[in-house]
Order: C-alpha cells, then structure tokens, then sequence
C-alpha cells in the first residue's frame, strides 16, 4: 500500500471529483446512473470503489476517461485531473491524455485489444502513440510488461493474435497495455475477476508496488470486499449512483458506519461462518429509472424510519470516515 509519507508528499490530488451526475436519457425515462458523485484519490494511493452491480462503478469510470455515449451524457459536477477540469473537454484533449496520463482497465479485455492485430503491433502503437521511440525500444518495454503481469515467453505470445490466448490471457495482456506509459492514474474495472488466483495475486503485488514506486494513483472498481481490504488504501461504497460511505480500510472494513457497508460485510465468508448461512441483504438493488423517495437504501435497510424520507446527509461518523446515512452510527468490529 502507499506510505502515509508518499500522500502527504504528494500535495494536491491527481484526481478530485465534485458532485460528478452521469445521466442517460431513455425513452423510459432519465436513468440516473452516477448521481452527486465524490471522491479523490492522491499520487501513490490506491482507492477501492465497492458496491453491488448497478451501483454505477463502472459508468463512474467511463465519466472520468471521457468513454459516456449517448443516451448517457455528464450533465453536471467537476472531474479535476492534475488541476484540469475534464468536464467538457475536447475529445483531441481526451484522446492525449488516454493511455499515457490515464489508462483504464476493463473488465472485458475484448474492449482493449484489436482482434485483428498481433499483441505487438497492438502494444507499440500504443507507446509510439505518446512517445517517439524506436519500434525496437518499444518491443522490449512491451515484452517487458508483459512478463510484469505473469505471462509465461512474452517474446512468443507477443507475436499472437488475441483469439490464439486463452480468456485469462487476454486479461494480462489489457493489463500490461494499461502499465506500459506508467499513467498517472489508472482505472481497473474489476480486472481480475477472469484469472486465478495466484495471478490475481501477482497482479495486485505488481500494481501495489507500480503505485509505490511511481506515484500512480489507482482506482480499482471492485464488488469484492475481501480484494480490496487487502489492495486499498482508502475505500468509498457506492448504492444507485451515490457514494455512501468513504473512509480509510480499516475503518471502513472493521468499524462500518452505513448499513449497507455493514451488510456487505457480513456477507463475506469468514472462517466463523464455515457451514452456516451467510447473511445477505434483503431485497434488490432499486431501479435507477424509479430510485425511492429519499435514502435509495431504505427499502432494504433494518435501521429505516420515516426520517429516510429525505436525502440523509453526509456525516462523519470517525475521524476521516463519513457516511451518508440519518441513523449513521460506528459498528462494533465486523472482521
């Protein structure tokens, strides 16, 4: 994880997110997909975004790397990178600043790679896109990458096609893309959910120790608890578009404030719960096209009262640790 004196080295954040609101708008209606959305990441610092499918992770992805096609449009908030606001800025702007400054991992590596060009020719372009080096200087920081990320003769799998590689193949090979110009910040869209564990494992040390050593900021877009309570340094939680609790790991894992933090928790088999039921949260995810009347969460929350009615507000519940909840309140340790 990065050091406490990596952060405070590190000064103004790479990426600060205000009141971020991706829309999409349907014939059904306006789907609300990221809703007054925040959250910050600085240089060296890896920030686990958590919540179930629908959330709106992934949608808060595409809106910072400028990737939101109609219906979907950013229709308010801030994304400052480095200062600059991306909001409304050009696509010869974004285009610069994708896969140099901020490159994105996708949970399908079909959506990174051409399948009709070699891996090589694939990954050069992908230097030579931002730097001017010689074809030879960047074959070898590619074949380079591509042993970064576990792949067995890189020389040889540099020469194949992407439908030659197996799915968990294709994955590492969209990961070492994403590593190649060392980016300032990188959005990994649960990319490890197709391999192994022991390259998952790899993975996260590689990106551990990219973040520690370069400052490169992470986002990794996950819903599982248990790989980030390991990777991040910081959590937020979302639900129906909004970040509803944030706080450091340890707070957020051992001491939840949100109801929903904590029914996810207790979700997670642990060695307590070997041959029980695991508890689950009641209910579905409510639908973004009909999102209920205040706090989104209060059909399924056990704590609701007529006060959820209303938008709840953002509370600190500990020391850095906040919560957007009416009956927020710091759990005994949950793990």
């Amino acid at each position: 994880m990065a050091t406490e004196n990596t952060r405070a080295a590190a000064g103004a954040p790479v990426l600060d997110v205000e009141g971020l609101q991706t829309h999409f708008f349907t014939r059904g209606g306006v789907v609300k997909a990221v809703d007054g959305l925040d959250l910050k990441v600085g240089a060296g610092e890896i920030l686990g975004l958590v919540g179930e499918s629908g959330s709106g992770k992934s949608i808060t992805g595409f809106s910072i790397i400028g990737l939101i096609d109609e219906p979907g449009r950013i229709v308010g908030g801030k994304i400052n990178f480095m200062g600059e606001n991306l909001v409304g800025a050009s696509e010869k702007r974004l285009q610069q600043l994708r896969g140099k400054d901020i490159a994105m991992i996708f949970q399908d590596p079909m959506m990174t790679l051409n399948p009709v060009l070699r891996v090589d020719t694939q990954m050069i372009e992908a230097i030579q896109a931002h730097e001017k080096v010689s074809t030879q200087a960047a074959r070898a920081r590619a074949r380079d990458a591509l042993a970064t990320v576990g792949i067995p003769a890189p020389d040889e799998r540099l020469t194949t096609y992407p439908h030659q590689l197996s799915g968990g193949m294709r994955q590492r090979v969209a990961i070492a893309i994403a590593l190649l110009n060392r980016p300032k910040l990188i959005i990994a869209d649960e990319p490890t959910t197709a391999l192994d564990v022991t390259i998952q494992a790899q993975i996260l040390y590689e990106v551990q120790k990219l973040c520690r050593e370069t400052g490169t900021a992470l986002i990794w877009i996950t819903h599982d608890l248990a790989v980030v309570s390991g990777l991040a340094d910081r959590i937020s939680v979302m639900y129906a578009g909004r970040v509803v609790e944030s706080g450091s790991t340890a707070n957020v894992i051992q001491r939840p404030g949100h109801p929903y933090t904590e029914g996810l928790i207790h979700s997670i088999p642990t060695r307590e719960t070997h041959g029980s039921l695991l508890a689950q949260i009641p209910g579905m995810t409510p639908s973004l096209l009909n999102l209920p009347k205040g706090c989104s969460f209060r059909p399924r929350c056990p704590r609701a009262t007529d006060a959820c009615l209303e938008v709840p507000p953002v509370v600190e519940v500990s020391p850095g640790q906040f919560s957007r909840c009416w009956h927020a309140t710091v759990a005994e340790p949950a793990l």
